[in-house]
């Protein structure tokens, strides 16, 4: 009996230490490194913005000489970029949405062990 009691103790310390682990890797703490995770995801959803304009509408621009159907392809191209840009911030808000339940469910693996 003690040592299975033992054995329960150390399961849950264990698994409160994993807990821990996952909140510190994935920037589940608080202060500094929160407000630094929230920049770069703002830079990395303006670039992808930007990048996905600058190729439909690089790429329009090339067409449109190379074919010589300006302003046409042009439009077409950015169209194209635009759609392709906000796709990817979509894909950007769905992500961070799984990341940040899974951090809720770390933290609350967390309370429950604590309590």
């Amino acid at each position: 009996m003690v040592n299975d009691d033992r054995l329960q103790d150390l399961g849950q310390r264990v698994k409160a230490a994993r807990t821990r682990r996952v909140l510190q890797t994935q920037g589940g703490g608080s202060g500094r490194g929160r407000a630094a995770n929230g920049m770069a995801v703002g830079l990395r959803i303006v670039i992808e913005m930007v990048a996905g304009l600058a190729v439909g509408v690089g790429g329009g621009l090339f067409l449109d000489s190379y074919f010589e159907t300006a302003p046409f392809l042009l439009i077409v191209g950015f169209i194209l970029g635009s759609g392709a840009a906000f796709a990817n911030v979509i894909r950007t808000a769905r992500d961070l949405d799984a990341r940040a339940a899974r951090e809720r469910a770390a933290r609350e693996i967390a309370e429950d062990d604590k309590g």
